[in-house]
């Protein structure tokens, strides 16, 4: 069985920049070498246009143009980027993450979609001490009753999803909700965050149903929406990726617009726009950490990753990019791959780049925290071009969009 599972996680190991050695195969600043990255995601599931393959990409990238800036650096000659699939499976994860730390010499970990996949990485990473960066991930656990000083929470997170639509929608009149929310760490952590700011916002979640994860069947959730009494306001859809499509693609079916019962998305991503169709999702108000054209210095990023690709990047890749960057600068700048050393680099540190703009990496929680934006689903009409999906609404700055440290109940230990 255990031979099994390597064989399905480990998917695939490319050197980079030089040709450094094995785990074993040398001393002095960094161990074996050279430097090791690895890619947890999904790479075949309901995330895998949102993280994927192109979360991989996006991690190379990185180090293509961190060789680029720092040629004759040499710390950091020799980079390695190795790659597998959780399958959206913890047992999966931890198998992964234990390959890649312990059999493969990893010194950070990067992407992870799926929360209890997350988790269950983030408890290695402790055990290992060694470094983890989550990007794909939403569970505010992380920084939460099971942070720890080797794992950071870098793109968005649950508290930040309702912090922003949660608020608004329910102060413009949506008072009345019912949520449906996948049934594992993610969908429990989004239906407690955006319950939270519903009612702090002056509105009442009358009903909450945890669904199958992963489903392709919502049918008796919309029958029970327009039904209830009273009759919610709109319908809080907590599912991702290709759950998603497939909530929204039913929520159209059943006509429950028409019936009086609005849509609210907590967690959308631009693939999932391409997949389910701007015309059915116009004017959906979401909250997101990032788009590809939000000005000229993200759209300059992601022209580079389409040519790359052939898509535009999901916030996901975007900050799987900046995360990685931020790690390679740190070895940099420490001088070696230690991974202690390399967290006194990056504990407090404030930055601002093309994804994460006025950031912070908190030392007290891991949690980075930046801007964050409250969009609108463009009319088809208002599209300049392809893949021209979303418009600003507000930003929402670094200070008010995340959970206060002070809140977290983290404790590094």
């Amino acid at each position: 069985m255990a031979t099994k599972i390597r064989a399905a996680v480990v998917i695939a190991g490319v050197v980079l920049a030089g040709c450094g050695g094995g785990p074993q195969s040398g001393g002095g600043k960094v161990s074996g070498d050279a430097i090791r990255l690895g890619v947890i995601t999904d790479l075949s599931g309901v995330y895998s246009e949102v993280g994927g393959k192109n979360s991989v990409e996006s991690v190379r990238m990185a180090v293509d143009d961190f060789t680029k800036r720092h040629a004759d650096d040499a710390v950091t000659k020799n980079i390695e980027v190795s790659s597998a699939d959780h399958q959206n499976k913890p047992e999966i994860a931890n198998t992964a993450a234990r390959e890649m730390y312990d059999r493969n010499g990893v010194d950070a970990i990067f992407d992870v979609p799926t929360s209890s996949a997350a988790l269950a990485i983030a408890t290695v990473a402790k055990q290992q001490k060694k470094l983890y960066f989550n990007t794909g991930a939403a569970t505010t656990e992380l920084t939460g009753a099971q942070c720890n000083a080797y794992t950071y929470h870098y793109a968005y997170d649950t508290y930040m999803l309702a912090h922003g639509t949660g608020t608004t929608l329910t102060e413009q009149g949506a008072k009345r909700w019912y949520i449906i929310y996948p049934d594992y760490a993610f969908g429990q952590d989004m239906n407690k965050s955006f319950t939270a700011a519903v009612e702090a916002a002056g509105g009442t979640v009358g009903a909450a149903d945890p669904t199958p994860f992963p489903n392709d069947n919502f049918a008796t959730f919309m029958t029970k929406a327009p039904n209830l009494n009273p009759k919610p306001d709109v319908l809080g859809v907590m599912q991702a990726g290709g759950d998603l499509v497939n909530v929204v693609k039913q929520y159209n079916e059943f006509g429950l617009k028409d019936k009086g019962v609005g849509l609210a998305v907590g967690l959308m991503f631009d693939t999932d726009i391409a997949s389910i169709g701007v015309e059915s999702l116009a004017g959906t108000v979401f909250t997101t950490a990032w788009f590809w054209n939000l000005d000229g210095e993200s759209k300059e990023w992601a022209d580079r990753f389409k040519e790359r690709t052939g898509k535009r990047p999901t916030f996901d890749h975007a900050a799987t990019y900046s995360a990685a960057t931020q790690y390679l600068e740190a070895v940099q700048r420490a001088g070696t791959d230690d991974a202690d050393t390399v967290r006194k680099e990056l504990d407090g540190r404030e930055f601002s780049d093309f994804f994460a703009r006025n950031a912070k990496i908190r030392a007290e929680d891991h949690r980075v925290v930046h801007d964050s934006y409250l969009v609108r689903v463009k009319d088809p009409a208002d599209m300049e071009e392809d893949g021209d999906f979303t418009e600003l609404i507000e930003k929402i700055p670094a200070d008010e969009a995340f959970r206060k440290a002070s809140d977290s109940g983290c404790d590094m230990g």
